[in-house]
């Protein structure tokens, strides 16, 4: 079993810009030695936003809540929406709109001017608003790689259904479903490609019981509660948290890169409540192999040395940012 480390969720929320309130719960740029970089390479930042209820918005067509046209570069960008509608544009030519259970997975690259907003429709009815927004570094070797997008509709995330490992009749109870965003559950490939060797799994309990997720032991390990309340490892953690898992217990070598790599156990179990109904409790798990490169970022830069993040704000300045 993957012991944990520590549960981080006291962070104060905050507006970024007016469309999204969220907690960031990962920071590559905070300096804490027990929580830092090093702890969750290879991803760099994480904002939790929590469902959050926005009235109709009269002026959705002229001033739509988010945030206006931005800069990212080095980086990948990952959005999950789990209520609501996120609306995008770019300098090259994308844009779309992220429906409730969507993924989108932007590859910034060399560099790419991007805005979001909540979509025309949610706008106009408004309701119950909640994401995650995922920032994933990039090697060296593919800093500079074209930007790209993976539009990832719900209906294509393949699903796995979670057995209760706690049945004493030995019976076959489904317990939830995992999507798989990206990485691998067992032989079963998730949808999104990816430069490193990364676990994306958005998981949902709504029945009682308990079961395992198996992860690389040669991956930094994070699991977040999106919704609800559960016990991950015999200890609860409730809606907002982020559980950081010790430090993998093995390192990738050449030879193993040929070979089934070993996983470690992570436990949940979702008790039954007194009255027999079960609101879901909705989880996202992290892991990812360690790039192990050194990281110079500031805002929405993210390069491997000074001199990259001197040239880099250079080029923006002098309009040469997207060239």
């Amino acid at each position: 079993m993957r012991p944990i480390k520590n549960i981080h969720g006291d962070k104060a929320p905050h507006w970024v810009g007016d469309g999204f309130y969220v907690k960031t719960l990962i920071n590559h740029l905070d300096d804490n030695p027990h929580f830092n970089y090093s702890h969750t390479d290879p991803f760099l930042l994480f904002d939790y936003g929590k469902p959050t209820t926005f009235d109709p918005n009269p002026n959705y067509k002229t001033q739509p809540h988010g945030v206006g046209q931005h800069p990212h570069k080095g980086f990948e960008t990952v959005t999950i929406a789990y209520e609501g509608e996120i609306s995008h544009a770019d300098s090259v030519g994308g844009q779309g709109i992220i429906q409730k259970g969507d993924v989108q997975w932007m590859t910034a690259g060399r560099g790419i001017m991007h805005e979001e907003f909540h979509s025309e429709a949610f706008g106009q009815r408004g309701g119950v608003f909640s994401m995650v927004q995922l920032w994933v570094n990039l090697p060296s070797a593919h800093k500079l790689t074209d930007p790209n997008y993976q539009s990832i509709k719900r209906a294509d995330l393949p699903i796995v259904e979670l057995i209760d490992s706690s049945n004493p009749n030995h019976q076959t109870t489904i317990i939830g479903k995992a999507a798989i965003i990206a990485g691998a559950w067992q032989e079963i490939r998730g949808a999104a490609n990816t430069f490193t060797p990364i676990n994306l799994w958005d998981i949902e309990l709504h029945t009682a019981g308990a079961t395992t997720l198996k992860v690389p032991n040669t991956h930094n390990t994070l699991l977040l509660v999106q919704e609800g309340e559960l016990l991950v490892n015999g200890t609860s953690v409730s809606a907002g948290n982020l559980i950081q898992f010790d430090a993998p217990t093995q390192h990738r070598t050449d030879g193993q890169a040929q070979q089934t790599l070993a996983t470690d156990n992570i436990e949940l179990h979702y008790p039954a409540t007194e009255n027999g109904k079960q609101a879901p409790v909705k989880l996202l798990l992290l892991s990812g192999e360690p790039i192990g490169e050194p990281v110079a970022g500031y805002g929405p830069f993210v390069m491997n040395t000074q001199e990259e993040l001197r040239q880099t704000f250079r080029d923006y300045q002098t309009g040469n940012f997207v060239k």
